[in-house]
């Protein structure tokens, strides 16, 4: 069961990468974007990401440190929405193999 903490967790994440996207839309929208500008938007999602899986880098659980691998796999050639569902799917399925 997922815990209480690690659901608003997930809400908060989505929360701010939606608003940096629609945000950056709606302030930018009618404004010529120098292409520095333009690449700090793009990678803004992704740095959120990072935030959240940073701290399994040191995790003491093997199934998280799989898991960890695999969506470093995916993230190196697939898109993003692919490397998360890779990266969450392998950890449910590594957690519900590992421990029951």
């Amino acid at each position: 069961m997922i815990s209480s903490a690690s659901l608003v967790t997930i809400f908060g994440m989505a929360t701010v990468t939606y608003a940096t996207r629609t945000m950056g839309f709606l302030l930018l929208r009618n404004r010529k974007l120098s292409p520095r500008a333009r690449a700090v938007l793009d990678v803004a999602p992704g740095c959120v990401l990072i935030s959240a899986i940073a701290p399994h880098f040191v995790s003491p659980h093997p199934e998280e440190l799989i898991a960890l691998f695999i969506t470093l796999v995916f993230a190196w050639k697939s898109p993003m929405l692919v490397t998360v569902a890779a990266g969450v799917s392998s950890l449910a399925f590594l957690k519900y193999l590992l421990n029951g």
